[in-house]
């Protein structure tokens, strides 16, 4: 691997505050959105002349929409409880990154225009006017908040600094101000139905060879179908499960599941991708002409039941927003929730005997769990409080021999991110990604050496990719992440039920 040209944190022994350095990502800047990709999603193509107006106004629509963005920026007092929670301010020391400091941002800004003492003394208050400099700033830092809400949890308020973040990036791309990767993608999905703009003749073929090497592999004809009407289940999943390692294993699980229980499911080309990028930018317009296409995928097909693949921030807006946005979906089977998530068919099927396991075909492997941030503290799996954190854990014990457990206060509700979410996860912004994963990969490391373990699963694509960049700057190997229905398929046995 080449040389960085930042140098990597040193993993602490235990974990440290860091030394506060002002302004030491100050020059971390995504790439701006091109016009085309700004269009395409209804914001305007470059910097509007009048664009301090404009944000003001956009201000004014958001704080008018959401109650709970105007309780935020009114309830905060400084105490300090999250300073020390983000992923990102642990990695670079940047002040900016406490999330009291990131929410201040557009918090004077608000103060200076929606509050009576913002207006009249705006100085005794923290009132400041959007200048230049300010609209740089926010532009910086609102993309140095992967949303994972871990600061959320510790705030004695409850204020919740990804809200603050989404409105930033949304005014920002309301002025013409947008981020090259989220936008870029999102306008993909409008178009193809994918984040990598794969058409349906090569996803077609994809998935005829992924049956084909698992035949060959196993002796089994386990299908892929994509478009069949009148199947059972319509999976949605990320479009990284297509073609990249270790999300192709996944998804290769999933299919032997479906194929052992007897469940007859397709993909769609129309659905062909989980993720909704429009939650990352604020922007309910969007995230609504996404969610979209899976209710017309549903009807399309005619299926029975709708589950979604291992996606983090996929799941959190199906499970919170799929009925507001794209709802009522009482077409489909009532005897199942709406949606469902893979790992809660997967477990009822495990409950229930209706698969045959080989935990020691995982036996080579001794496995962690990274809890992923949206569906960590944004979700919940089954019917019990904490499904979420249970349910695939549950998974994991019944497919692999040796499973251990990180550091309590780093995963389940306290989990830390990836470093490599909220849209964040492209390579203009690797030092942030690499420094952002420093507490996880100091718990991951503390696992490595007290219980030898050799992998760490995670059911979110954007986990999946990130760990796959950031782990040998750690001194890891990229393959040491894995998909949770990786170690699935990898330990069911096909073809009897004992």
């Amino acid at each position: 691997m080449a040389k960085a040209a930042f140098d990597t944190p040193r993993i602490p022994d235990f974990p440290e505050i860091p030394v506060v350095v002002e302004g030491a990502m100050g020059h971390s800047r995504p790439f701006a959105a091109a016009p085309e990709h700004q269009e395409a999603l209804g914001f305007p193509g470059r910097l509007v002349e009048d664009w301090h107006d404009r944000a003001i106004a956009r201000m004014g629509e958001l704080l008018g929409r959401s109650r709970g963005l105007r309780v935020f920026l009114d309830s905060c007092v400084k105490c300090g409880a999250c300073t020390d929670k983000c992923h990102y301010f642990l990695g670079t020391g940047d002040p900016k990154n406490m999330p009291v400091a990131r929410q201040d941002l557009l918090r004077k800004v608000y103060r200076r225009h929606f509050t009576l003492a913002g207006k009249l003394f705006p100085k005794l208050v923290g009132a400041a006017d959007l200048t230049e400099e300010v609209l740089e700033d926010w532009y910086r830092y609102f993309h140095q908040c992967s949303q994972c809400r871990r600061c959320s949890v510790f705030c004695p308020y409850g204020i919740d600094t990804a809200e603050v973040s989404m409105a930033g990036r949304e005014i920002l791309a309301s002025v013409g101000l947008g981020q090259k990767y989220s936008n870029e993608i999102i306008g993909k999905v409008h178009k193809i139905g994918n984040n990598l703009g794969l058409p349906q003749p090569a996803l077609a073929d994809t998935l005829e060879g992924l049956g084909e090497d698992v035949e060959e592999e196993t002796g089994v004809p386990v299908r892929f179908p994509l478009d069949e009407e009148g199947a059972e289940v319509l999976l949605v999943t990320p479009s990284a499960d297509f073609f990249a390692e270790p999300h192709v294993d996944g998804l290769i699980g999933y299919a032997k599941v479906f194929h052992q229980a007897g469940i007859r499911w397709t993909l769609s080309t129309r659905a062909s991708e989980a993720a909704n990028f429009g939650l990352f930018i604020g922007s309910y317009e969007n995230m609504r002409k996404v969610a979209l296409r899976v209710r017309e995928a549903a009807l399309e097909l005619g299926v029975k039941r709708l589950v979604f693949g291992e996606c983090g921030h996929a799941w959190r807006v199906a499970y919170s927003f799929l009925d507001t946005l794209a709802g009522p979906f009482d077409f489909l089977d009532p005897r199942y929730p709406v949606p469902q998530h893979v790992v809660e068919v997967t477990h009822d099927l495990i409950r229930r005997g209706a698969l045959t396991l080989d935990r020691s075909a995982n036996d080579e492997r001794r496995v962690t769990f990274h809890d992923s941030c949206n569906v960590a503290r944004a979700s919940r799996m089954g019917d019990v409080p904490g499904g979420q954190f249970t349910l695939p854990r549950d998974v994991l014990r019944a497919v692999c021999n040796h499973f251990f457990d990180m550091a309590p206060d780093t995963i389940g509700e306290g989990t830390f991110c990836c470093g490599g979410g909220g849209g964040l996860l492209t390579d203009d912004l690797v030092e942030l990604r690499v420094k952002g994963a420093l507490p996880r990969m100091q718990a991951f490391r503390e696992v490595v050496e007290r219980h030898r373990v050799t992998h760490i699963a995670a059911i979110c694509a954007i986990c999946k990719s990130q760990f796959a960049k950031v782990l040998p700057y750690y001194g890891f190997e990229m393959d040491q992440i894995l998909s949770v229905h990786q170690l699935v398929g990898d330990a069911i046995v096909l073809g009897r039920n004992d």
